[in-house]
């Protein structure tokens, strides 16, 4: 077997993707070492795993940096990377929403005011869904704290995640539209999954068949 690279998400994806990982028998050894390390071997030199902030593991993967990859499925919309979407790992699951100031008693995309604003993580994302309902829009990127934007008259609503909606709650807004449903997706190098099929198969069923006992 060739060496295969995976790239991982660092943060509150890592420890229940490497879970799953070792459930399935990809992962033998402990990934949780303590030496900064951004590049690790397992103990049987059959792979190497990146961890990589989230956002960068599509970017990994496509260009061939990395042979797999886990990532949000809101990343991959975003990104809108040239990568194999394979598994539906069923974890981090949450909802791209719109959300408006309570206040402005706006309840549908219909009542949105001409021109509004959208803060937002996810421009792309945002002008494509308000592209498809005929809505016209300004987008602001931002990289966080994006429920602040309308409280300070940055914008008039924001496209984010939620996954409970109480953070949504606390900074008085809420819900009038559902973009996209979100999840951890395993991903593969287009030109990885044709010159390594084989390993690359096994360790998709692998994963697979570790992921339906999980819900036996």
């Amino acid at each position: 077997m060739s060496l295969l690279r995976i790239a991982l998400p660092k943060g509150r994806l890592f420890d229940p993707v490497v879970d799953i990982l070792q459930k399935a028998g990809v992962v033998e050894k402990d990934l949780n070492d303590n030496s900064r390390k951004l590049i690790l071997s397992d103990q049987n030199g059959d792979f190497e795993f990146i961890l990589s902030k989230s956002v960068d593991v599509p970017t990994y993967v496509e260009y061939g940096a990395a042979d797999i990859g886990i990532s949000g499925k809101d990343v991959l919309l975003e990104a809108d990377k040239k990568v194999c979407e394979v598994v539906d790992l069923g974890l981090g699951f949450c909802r791209l929403v719109v959300a408006v100031p309570k206040e402005l008693g706006i309840t549908t995309l219909e009542e949105l005011p001409a021109k509004a604003r959208v803060a937002t993580k996810y421009p792309k994302i945002a002008e494509n869904f308000f592209n498809q309902h005929g809505i016209q829009v300004e987008t602001i990127k931002l990289n966080g704290s994006i429920e602040m934007a309308p409280a300070v008259d940055l914008a008039e609503m924001i496209v984010d995640i939620t996954s409970t909606g109480t953070t949504l709650r606390k900074n008085n807004l809420i819900e009038i539209a559902e973009v996209a449903e979100s999840s951890a997706r395993l991903i593969i190098n287009q030109v990885s999954y044709k010159t390594h099929y084989s390993e690359i198969k096994n360790i998709v069923r692998k994963i697979e068949r570790s992921l339906n006992n999980r819900d036996d």
